[in-house]
């Protein structure tokens, strides 16, 4: 058991989730939430319309802490100057042929990299209303694909946090 925790703890310290260009205070508590929910407490902003705001720490509940330690940044490029993997999100498919992985793939090679000893590890999530930009997600060295409905595939911010957060919590264990 605990060298179980051990890999949690290190898989804590060394994930960082970023939010870019938030436009809802409330899907940065909820985000804050969905992170704490799986232990994941490193929280970057980028740009965010409204933070910090009474709606982001009402919906964050007992992850307060999350918000109150946030880092806000002005650009992505700043929130992943110092990062050695970076991992970014998106719903669309794109005409760029980037390789795709699903959330459980992701998570296997962000636990191997963890257990490797590889630190300052980025996963991004983009705007509510169209994701992460083409040069954005351009910056990354792997990109996630949550597979869902072709009839309604736009999941909120704080649900794709959470799926991600729990594929990584749970190869974790």
């Amino acid at each position: 058991m605990s060298e179980k925790l051990n890999v949690l703890g290190l898989i804590e310290k060394t994930i960082r989730f970023v939010l870019v260009e938030t436009s809802h205070p409330g899907n940065i508590g909820a985000s804050a939430r969905a992170m704490k929910n799986m232990g994941f407490k490193q929280l970057s902003l980028v740009s965010p319309k409204h933070f910090p705001h009474e709606k982001a720490f009402y919906r964050a509940k007992a992850a307060v802490d999350v918000l109150e330690r946030a880092v806000v940044y002005e650009n992505l490029k700043e929130a992943i100057a110092d990062s050695k993997f970076v991992v970014g999100t998106s719903a669309r498919n794109r005409k760029i042929p980037w390789p795709m992985v699903s959330p459980k793939e992701a998570a296997e090679e962000i636990i191997h990299l963890s257990q490797k000893g590889e630190e300052k590890i980025v996963l991004i999530f983009g705007r509510e209303d169209r994701g992460l930009t083409n040069e954005e997600l351009g910056l990354c060295n792997l990109h996630v694909h949550i597979p869902s409905s072709e009839e309604y595939p736009s999941l909120n911010l704080s649900q794709a946090v959470q799926i991600l957060a729990y594929e990584i919590r749970l190869n974790g264990i």
